[in-house]
């Protein structure tokens, strides 16, 4: 079963002829994973503890719509012991787009962003908007402790991306192969001239 579920989608017009609403037929999607000390993701820091996710999902539509999903976002181990499996101080959470992998360089937000709460469990939604680039290449998304004292986001505690060997949003989709005919022509037959 795959630990892993990602999709890129742009639509090449054939289901909207719109031209001037291109980039609202587009959507990233991934499954979101806790995050380990000492990592940058587009010049945002992970926060001091590691942290798990059991289930996550985070998406941006073509509108500059960020969502993020998580269940059971908790601390791990390597924090401190007693709060191992809580959110700690954490109350509180945001999200921030970064396009050019960890490398990259931050989205700004369309609007100021509005935290969203962290339950006990580690359960949050999260929706923001920012303002897309003409063109973002290798996006990331970063769960964010927001501080209530400054009103700002802080390190990263989950990310888009997968652990290896751990039951972290699997793949819904009981079919990996949706088309049947799918890999019939790749081998050179179905009348294609030699």
């Amino acid at each position: 079963m795959s630990a892993f579920s990602f999709s890129a989608l742009a639509d090449d017009g054939h289901d909207n002829n719109n031209n001037n609403n291109n980039n609202d037929n587009s959507s990233f999607k991934s499954s979101v994973a806790g995050s380990a000390t000492g990592l940058t993701i587009g010049g945002v820091t992970s926060a001091g503890a590691p942290w798990v996710v059991s289930q996550g999902q985070a998406s941006v539509s073509g509108d500059g719509r960020v969502r993020v999903q998580v269940q059971g976002l908790l601390l791990g181990v390597g924090a401190p012991a007693d709060l191992v499996g809580t959110t700690g101080p954490v109350t509180m959470v945001g999200a921030t787009l970064v396009c050019g992998g960890s490398g990259g360089a931050v989205v700004p937000e369309a609007v100021a962003v509005t935290p969203s709460p962290l339950s006990l469990a580690g359960n949050a939604e999260i929706e923001q908007m920012v303002t897309l680039p003409a063109a973002c290449f290798g996006p990331a998304v970063v769960v964010r402790i927001f501080s209530t004292a400054t009103t700002q986001l802080g390190p990263f505690i989950a990310a888009t991306g997968l652990m290896p060997n751990a039951a972290q949003n699997p793949n819904p989709n009981p079919n990996p192969n949706p088309n049947p005919n799918q890999g019939q022509n790749d081998h050179g037959g179905g009348g294609h001239g030699h």
